[in-house]
């Protein structure tokens, strides 16, 4: 049954009304939404995605979308007999990943978005993190030595070139890899770090990282404890107390970082709900942690 048919007319208007400050307050903002996860290759969770986006596009709101492609990475190595491998979270990237990594995610992935929200009315483009100079980076080391491969640290974002698509009226499909500073490579980028980055070079109201749990949980793994408004400030005593640990820690710091430099609120939430950039974004429920 279409929902239209589920609701009577004054309903469906309330509904529409109900939206309308928040198209107001965020009509000419850029939105950076960060997109992977199980939204990325469930067909369903897709197409829902992909439809809040084109639909925030024609209601005035600009729209940056920076996408990893993790499995399918995985799912590449495999065919060609590579065993995936991680390193404190990070995809360990050897000479040979990286070319797997660039090809995925600058082609085929990137494409396939560009195609997707095209179908469904949008004006989009595919862009590297490598066009136009647009992610810098250099390589990612710690300070006890761990090797990750070509896997990068972002030191620099040329946002021009986002800018000019924006300013076309399309929508910027942006994949995590960047051109070597250091050295004559290109380096794989994690997508959340990719997004923060992006969202405080185009000085954006928001950004959203899409991913696989409801947000932050004040008892891990008790989606009832669910904390749904955060300062940064208040940050550093729930990673003392273990609440902010493992995979949330650098999603949460990603979230913290861009507040601190400019974007006024950033958001964690569950990319396995339908619609839920558009929950979050245009209804007074919202969903997910929000960091202010």
């Amino acid at each position: 049954m279409m929902i239209s048919n589920m609701f009577p007319p004054e309903v469906r208007a309330g509904i529409l009304t109900e939206a309308l400050p928040y198209i107001r307050e965020y009509s000419g903002q850029t939105i950076v939404v960060k997109y992977g996860g199980n939204a990325m290759i469930n067909e369903e969770l897709k197409r829902a995605v992909i439809q809040d986006i084109v639909l925030l596009k024609l209601v005035g709101i600009h729209v940056v979308l920076v996408h990893g492609g993790g499995p399918e990475i995985s799912a590449m190595l495999k065919k060609i007999g590579k065993e995936s491998k991680f390193v404190n979270g990070l995809r360990y990237t050897d000479a040979e990943t990286m070319e797997i990594v660039q090809m995925i995610l600058c082609g085929k992935v990137g494409k396939d978005l560009v195609a997707l929200l095209e179908k469904e009315g949008g004006r989009s483009v595919g862009l590297c993190g490598m066009d136009g100079g647009l992610f810098r980076a250099v390589k990612l080391t710690d300070e006890d030595g761990t090797d990750y491969g070509y896997v990068g640290e972002i030191k620099e974002v040329r946002a021009e070139i986002v800018e000019d698509m924006l300013a076309k009226g399309l929508i910027p499909v942006v994949s995590s890899v960047a051109a070597g500073i250091d050295e004559e490579t290109s380096y794989n980028i994690n997508a959340d770090t990719a997004a923060e980055k992006l969202a405080v070079a185009l000085g954006a109201k928001k950004l959203i990282l899409l991913t696989d749990v409801r947000g932050l949980m004040r008892t891990p793994g008790d989606d009832s404890t669910l904390i749904e408004r955060l300062k940064v400030s208040e940050v550093p005593a729930l990673v003392k107390a273990g609440v902010i640990s493992g995979g949330m820690i650098p999603k949460v710091e990603c979230c913290v970082e861009a507040v601190r430099q400019g974007v006024e609120r950033a958001n964690i939430q569950d990319g396995r709900v339908p619609h839920s950039i558009l929950i979050e974004l245009l209804s007074r429920d919202g969903v997910g942690t929000m960091f202010s």
